[in-house]
């Protein structure tokens, strides 16, 4: 093999080692950077308990990141720590339900849910919080539970109404959507969110203007009945 060969031979391969060498270091920085967000996010977190112990945003949120990382016994640590502190934490008791599935114990998820939903039974605006936590996990016939529970303790209410409405839109049965969307700005004309969704869906509505004060509508003093003319 002539010098030449063997000098373009050798420089080939030190170029495949190159790039052989900063794809593997690509690949290792970008996962070492993702397990260093992580950490660096539990890290302040941390601080943030050393703080204040009793934060339940802050334990919940790294409940989540237990959570993401399949450590279930650490994240439902957590979580119920946040659920000492507020009891009525809607997004801890989803992530609690969702956290049950996840391990497997589909029997416990589903009787923590339906706890839960008891608890609030009575409240449709309390039906409502804990239902859009369960969207939150992705529990959707959980939070489509809620809506309509809510639908029946406060068949009335254009905030349900709308709720339910928005549930449907962001599936995809925009014909369910827009039966409540109506239904909701029946209820409650002054909803301009509403009724841009209405318009989209090609319903035609009117906003109700505010009504003109009584004193603007007087071109002259009105007199006494008994005054003269």
């Amino acid at each position: 093999m002539s010098a030449k060969v063997k000098m373009f031979v050798s420089g080939a391969v030190f170029c495949a080692l190159i790039v052989a060498g900063c794809r593997t270091n690509g690949s290792a920085t970008v996962a070492h950077n993702s397990r260093t967000a992580s950490d660096i996010r539990m890290a302040q977190l941390q601080q943030e308990l050393d703080k204040k112990w009793e934060n339940p945003t802050a334990h919940y949120e790294m409940g989540q990141l237990y959570h993401a990382a399949g450590d279930w016994s650490k994240a439902e640590y957590r979580y119920n720590i946040a659920l000492g502190f507020d009891p009525a934490y809607r997004d801890v008791q989803a992530a609690i339900v969702k956290l049950q599935f996840d391990r497997g114990d589909k029997s416990k998820g589903e009787w923590v849910a339906n706890s839960y939903m008891t608890q609030v039974a009575s409240s449709p605006e309390q039906l409502l919080a804990l239902g859009m936590a369960f969207e939150k996990q992705g529990l959707n016939d959980y939070a489509l539970k809620c809506y309509t529970n809510a639908l029946q303790v406060a068949p009335d209410s254009a905030v349900v109404n709308s709720r339910l409405a928005y549930y449907y839109l962001s599936k995809g049965k925009s014909d369910l959507a827009k039966e409540y969307f109506i239904r909701s700005f029946q209820l409650n004309p002054s909803q301009p969110d509403v009724a841009g969704e209405l318009g989209k869906l090609g319903v035609e509505v009117k906003i109700p203007q505010p009504a003109t004060p009584a004193s603007e509508n007087l071109s002259k003093p009105v007199k006494p009945a008994n005054s003269p003319k």
